[in-house]
């Protein structure tokens, strides 16, 4: 009986396990058991930027560090070059005037990528299909440290003549 238990107790700690391991790639992936759903609640903003290098579908939104939404799509625009990020807001920020901007940035040195919305000033808002004009793309490390070095090689060349 004392071996049953014991069976039975370890099955038990493996379940447990396997959860915590479910909800920890959940957590990290950003997906949640609620977010297959439809779009209730939301609505549909568009921004469009000249380097959207790291975003992709369900990055977040935030405004002042509150997320407020989540990235719904990502696609080229054939007609600008740029990319057209598709962003659902919730309802409940439903008082973003249309001069607001919209940054890609980076949360913490190298982490992930999300989209963080400034308000405006605008007595107009944003509606539903609504698009943000004023954007800042996303900040390549890649590009700067390579900017540095050419500049560093090109002041070494002058030095040397």
């Amino acid at each position: 009986m004392q071996n049953r238990s014991l069976e039975v107790g370890v099955g038990l700690f493996l379940l447990a396990g396997l959860l915590a391991l479910l909800l920890l790639a959940l957590r990290v992936s950003g997906l949640t058991f609620g977010s297959f759903g439809g779009n209730e609640g939301t609505y549909r903003v568009y921004a469009y930027f000249d380097n959207s290098a790291g975003i992709s579908q369900r990055a977040r939104v935030a405004m002042a560090g509150v997320t407020i939404g989540k990235v719904v799509g990502v696609e080229l625009d054939h007609q600008t070059f740029s990319s057209r990020i598709a962003m659902d807001i919730d309802k409940t920020v439903n008082f973003l005037p249309i001069d607001s901007t919209a940054a890609i940035l980076t949360a913490g040195l190298l982490g992930e990528k999300y989209i963080g919305i400034s308000v405006g000033g605008e007595e107009e808002l944003l509606a539903d299909g609504g698009t943000i004009h004023d954007t800042q793309s996303a900040l390549v490390l890649e590009d700067l440290i390579g900017k540095f070095m050419l500049n560093t090689v090109n002041k070494d060349d002058k030095k040397a003549e």
